[in-house]
């Protein structure tokens, strides 16, 4: 099935404007995705018309927006392939729900000598969460490395997994190089040594069918954002029997069944991970934003998206002077990239004179550049309402750089 992508930008208001007198060109989804109107009109329905607190009155406000509330999580659930409800926990992103688990499984299971093993590809959010709770805990923080392509270098994490190995925390999809790492192999590697794992998902779910059943992942992050829905809400995904487990890592309200000022008892799943009162609009408005995903379809997203990618690579390389970082096997689309002799700052300030907005710099992932070599790159990352047109411009828009500045 064909993507009507002409209807599908229809339903994107903001993409509809010019900027610096051109039409916007969005090539910064990586970043933050747009939002289409379904999104934004229920928004503004749930404020003007349902607006009130969830889980705490009997009156017929309250009691509407708390069942919707709750239907959220149930879509959200069947989005994700989550065997339960209860296991979907409602946070104000993907970097919140890592220090959730950074703090709560840390404080139940880590101790001094252990060790925390990510990847060198990761985004900042997942790794100062780790580097705080392993210089807390006196633990180790252990790196998978990458090669020259963007790709995880086979066999690493057999050599850095021990005995003292308590969880592995890993991207699904690298925000900077594109690469797909193979999670479900990671998983079970880590299974079969008894480690824990935890996937950030913030640029996976958007672009493709993600089940975390088949994963058998014990905790699974995304942020509500960049799959179309609104900022400050976001999803944490943890198998019951970790959730149960763990620690809260917020106290206040919702969150507890008795409070007396000798001890507190927790409320049941998953109340007891959602301190006072929630983006329960976010939520509910991230839970339409599925919804449309879900209308239009995960699998002709993904399969159009591949095509712009492979369109947007082939532009990029037959432009000259171009330098791709990342060129992994399996990639979303995704592309950082570096022109010969400028400096990416000044190229992105002349691509939004002409209406084309990238993302410039180190992209919340430092350690990526250091690999590398360099101080930051151009960044298009594309969604599905991007077209060939756009790359055109683009690849127009770099070749003007080339000329004023080259």
């Amino acid at each position: 099935m064909r993507l009507d992508v002409e209807k599908i930008r229809n339903d994107f208001p903001l993409l509809q404007q010019r900027v610096n007198n051109q039409p916007l060109v969005y090539l910064d989804n990586g970043a933050t995705t747009q939002k289409p109107n379904v999104v934004i009109e229920r928004i503004k329905q749930l404020y003007a018309q349902h607006n009130s607190s969830i889980h705490r009155g009997v009156h017929w406000l309250s009691q509407q927006i708390t069942g919707e509330y709750e239907e959220a999580r149930g879509i959200v659930q069947n989005f994700i392939g989550a065997e339960n409800s209860h296991e979907i926990v409602f946070t104000s992103g993907t970097t919140g729900s890592i220090n959730a688990i950074a703090f709560s499984f840390g404080e139940k299971y880590v101790r001094e000598g252990d060790e925390v093993i990510i990847s060198g590809m990761e985004h900042h959010a997942n790794i100062v969460p780790w580097q705080m709770l392993c210089e807390r805990k006196g633990a180790h923080l252990k790196v998978i490395p990458i090669d020259d392509q963007g790709e995880l270098i086979p066999g690493a994490l057999e050599k850095l997994i021990t005995s003292r190995t308590r969880i592995l925390a890993i991207t699904h999809v690298s925000n900077v190089l594109g690469t797909v790492n193979p999670v479900k192999e990671i998983i079970e590697t880590a299974h079969a040594a008894d480690v824990p794992v935890l996937i950030d998902g913030a640029q996976a779910v958007q672009h493709g069918n993600v089940d975390v059943s088949d994963l058998n992942c014990d905790f699974y992050v995304f942020s509500g954002h960049k799959i179309y829905g609104p900022n400050g809400i976001g999803v944490l995904y943890g198998k019951e029997k970790w959730l149960e487990e763990i620690p809260p890592y917020q106290g206040g309200g919702d969150m507890v069944d008795q409070v007396t000022f000798e001890k507190t008892t927790y409320n049941q799943l998953p109340f007891k991970f959602e301190a006072g009162t929630t983006n329960y609009i976010g939520a509910i408005a991230m839970a339409e934003a599925l919804k449309y995903l879900e209308q239009i379809g995960l699998d002709p997203i993904t399969e159009y998206e591949e095509e712009l990618l492979g369109y947007a690579t082939s532009r990029l390389e037959e432009s000259g002077d171009i330098r791709i970082i990342g060129n992994a096997r399996k990639k979303i689309s995704i592309l950082s990239f570096l022109i010969q002799g400028i400096h990416q700052y000044d190229a992105g300030m002349i691509l939004d004179k002409l209406g084309i907005a990238v993302r410039t710099g180190t992209h919340c992932a430092q350690p990526v550049m250091d690999r590398y070599g360099i101080d930051g790159t151009l960044r298009a990352s594309l969604a599905f309402y991007n077209t060939k047109g756009e790359i055109d411009r683009l690849i127009d828009g770099l070749q003007r750089v080339k000329e004023m500045l080259g």
